[in-house]
């Protein structure tokens, strides 16, 4: 019995030597503090955080490319729903593709937004949402291009999903993506947030030194997108909407400085060095915009005044520090004391003449069109026969299409109806009847197409009222 055990203790010996010879030799263990352990993940081909096709097995793999396929092919025809297993199988297994491309994303959103344009339930199209958001967070993790993905996600929620996101994260969001892209900002984020920020300034939601910065940054964005010939169609819409947009902050002291002032006007000015209209506008937005009286620009205008636009100037009173008012760009004062003159004059035609002047100032300057028509109503009181009130409430309506809509199409389109119904009462006064024709002319061809109106079930010549500010029962026609 002992000498049977000692030959199996022998052999055990035996086999430990053999084998560990054979094997991989192991370094004794050493005795480390976590200080000096050093865990290193493997690297990614090409860094990227996403699961590559490169990364699944051989027949796995097979199987995602076909999923590929086959999804794209069902995206193609809007078979969303016969898309979405394909698509999860091939986003969810490999979400960077081959590494490069992106489309899986872009698909996953359309697959996303026609579940929530296909459903009432509140909280599945929350839950939608919610699913857009993430895979548009993945793109982030896959790819990058964090500043637009922010745009992406802004637009989407302003134009597609606005009961599912508070206006202040969206303007956060458009934010953060002309914070980092700044003058290269991408051109679907020009628009909508050039009314946010607008609206924003305007309501006092957003500081004047906010309003400031973001407005320049849209400006230069403006300039630079349009300048560089790419997306020619998208710059062409912009510029028919974002520019009014801003102009509208002008009447907002301080959100532009005297070099804005001095790009726009002085160049105004010089291409209508007689215009007296011109010449006294830019003089007193220069000094709005607080340029100092004795530099160059505000010289060449005084001069300009004085040799082609001198007028003397009225008894002291009211009537005599609202026009020194609004000279020096102090329009809410001129405002005030023209308003003072009204209620002191027992003359009908200057209270008309004035009320009217009033009604200008708000247009042209503070940019407040309510305002501005309610001043033009009250000149006609005084009046009624005058047409120059129509002429100007017209011009209120047909400049509105950037306030009442994106800049184009059919909100955008039927203020020239109101326009037109001012323009034609405007007819019956001599002394305008000619600019009024004109203006009926020119805008007619901006009216909707008979196509649109059918299209809404609209018939011609029905009742209709155009909201927005301008509120008003006309008359529907179309341009053809």
């Amino acid at each position: 019995m002992f000498k049977t055990l000692l030959k199996f203790c022998l052999f055990l010996l035996g086999s430990c030597i053999i084998f560990s010879n054979c094997g991989p030799k192991v370094a004794p263990p050493v005795e480390v503090t976590p200080a000096e352990v050093v865990v290193k993940e493997p690297a990614k081909k090409d860094m990227n955080p996403c699961t590559t096709l490169d990364e699944l097995s051989g027949s796995v793999r097979e199987d995602v490319e076909t999923a590929y396929v086959l999804y794209k092919d069902q995206v193609k025809l809007k078979n969303f729903d016969e898309a979405f297993p394909l698509w999860e199988k091939a986003y969810y297994s490999a979400p960077a593709a081959n590494g490069s491309i992106k489309y899986q994303f872009e698909d996953g959103l359309l697959i996303y937004k026609h579940f929530y344009d296909n459903t009432t339930d509140k909280a599945l199209r929350q839950t939608y949402v919610d699913t857009i958001m993430s895979i548009y967070d993945k793109r982030i993790e896959c790819f990058g291009e964090e500043a637009y993905v922010a745009g992406r996600k802004a637009f989407d929620y302003y134009y597609y999903y606005r009961d599912e996101a508070d206006e202040g994260e969206v303007y956060n969001l458009f934010k953060k993506a002309l914070d980092t892209k700044g003058e290269k900002a991408d051109y679907f984020v020009i628009n909508p947030f050039s009314k946010l920020l607008s609206d924003k300034v305007a309501t006092e939601e957003v500081s004047v030194e906010e309003g400031s910065k973001y407005a320049r940054i849209l400006w230069d964005a403006i300039k630079y997108g349009t300048a560089s010939g790419k997306n020619k169609e998208a710059w062409e819409i912009i510029n028919d909407y974002a520019p009014a947009r801003l102009e509208n902050l002008e009447g907002i002291e301080g959100v532009y400085d005297c070099a804005y002032y001095e790009e726009k006007y002085v160049q105004l000015y010089r291409e209508n060095p007689e215009d007296c209209e011109i010449i006294n506008r830019a003089y007193s937005r220069l000094l709005w915009g607080k340029c100092d009286k004795a530099s160059s620009s505000v010289q060449e205008l005084a001069a300009a005044k004085d040799s082609n636009c001198y007028t003397p100037p009225p008894a002291e009173g009211p009537l005599r520090m609202a026009y020194t008012a609004y000279t020096e760009g102090k329009y809410f004062e001129a405002v005030q004391r023209f308003d003072e003159f009204v209620e002191l004059t027992q003359d009908s035609t200057k209270k008309a003449k004035y009320s009217l002047l009033i009604a200008k100032i708000y247009y042209g300057d503070i940019k407040n069109f309510s305002q501005s028509r309610r001043y033009a109503l009250q000149s006609l009181k005084y009046v009624p026969g005058s047409g120059e009130p129509y002429l100007l409430i017209g011009k209120l309506y047909a400049s509105s299409g950037p306030l009442c809509g994106p800049g184009r199409g059919w909100d955008s389109q039927i203020v020239t109806w109101p326009a037109i119904d001012m323009w034609e009462r405007a007819l019956s006064d001599p002394l305008v009847a000619r600019e009024a024709r004109k203006l009926i002319n020119t805008y007619r061809q901006y009216m909707p197409k008979k196509e649109d109106i059918f299209l809404r079930g609209i018939e011609a010549n029905s009742e209709y009222t155009v909201g927005c500010w301008i509120n008003r029962k006309t008359r529907v026609r179309t341009a053809d």
